[in-house]
């Protein structure tokens, strides 16, 4: 996709978000997100707001510590200087969210700053970044809400590639962590598309062509989106091969947020 829709979804599934976090008491658990309540996931994407925005905007600082709101009130004085109370927290996520979209389209196309992930541009990762936090974020409030959640298809591919191609090749494993390669297969049945993992002792290696695997994992793009992020249980999937692969997908790649990328 380009950056004007990722900057669009990244606007209007934040929206998503904060009426679904608005839409009842804030000590309600997070599911997905294990010690969470609702109070902690509006803060943290909040946070993470910030933080993107001032990666943006303030690019002579290479890489921002962000582990709790303090580190944000340089850049963003009225927004990052301390938690708001309950009662303005939703409305202050909606102003975190409002600012990330104004610094994402005012950035210039060829502008240089701190980058994780594999883009054409900065611009680019930034946006494609912030617009699937965000989108899995939503998804995590509306299941604590009960709502049912699901994502289009070209959204979730591309969303899916972001993770399957971008975060899963990052990680080093710890010696002994995986013996031998296996190969994952995921395929979106309703776009055709397809991504190869190879898990092997050296880490993840991503491309989209391959052949025979040990696993294939079949869905819809949505489906996996969030099968592959660990928000919903393999009964979402059709698994053919050894499901054993599988677990060692969900014990090699999870992403945790630790205040940097």
């Amino acid at each position: 996709m380009e950056v004007a829709d990722y900057i669009g979804y990244a606007d209007t599934e934040g929206d998503k978000f904060a009426s679904a976090a608005e839409q009842g008491d804030l000590d309600v658990d997070v599911p997905a997100c294990e010690g969470w309540d609702m109070r902690a996931l509006v803060r943290h994407l909040g946070l993470i707001h910030l933080w993107a925005a001032a990666h943006l905007a303030f690019p002579g600082d290479d890489r921002l510590d962000a582990k709790d709101i303090p580190a944000m009130a340089h850049y963003w004085p009225e927004l990052g200087s301390s938690w708001p109370e309950d009662e303005d927290l939703v409305s202050w996520y909606r102003q975190t969210k409002e600012n990330l979209v104004d610094v994402l389209k005012s950035t210039p196309a060829d502008h240089e700053c701190f980058t994780f992930l594999p883009a054409p541009t900065p611009l680019t990762m930034w946006s494609r970044r912030q617009a699937s936090e965000i989108a899995v974020h939503r998804f995590d409030a509306e299941q604590a809400r009960g709502i049912s959640s699901g994502f289009e298809p070209e959204f979730a591919t591309d969303m899916l590639d972001e993770l399957l191609s971008g975060f899963a090749p990052r990680p080093k494993f710890e010696d002994g962590q995986v013996e031998s390669d296996q190969v994952l297969h995921v395929h979106a049945d309703d776009v055709d598309e397809h991504w190869y993992l190879t898990i092997g002792p050296d880490g993840i290696k991503s491309t989209r062509d391959g052949g025979e695997a040990d696993l294939t994992i079949t869905a819809t793009a949505s489906q996996l989106y969030l099968l592959m992020w660990n928000r919903t249980d393999d009964s979402t999937a059709t698994l053919t091969g050894d499901a054993g692969v599988m677990d060692l997908w969900r014990e090699t790649s999870r992403v945790r947020w630790s205040g940097g990328e």
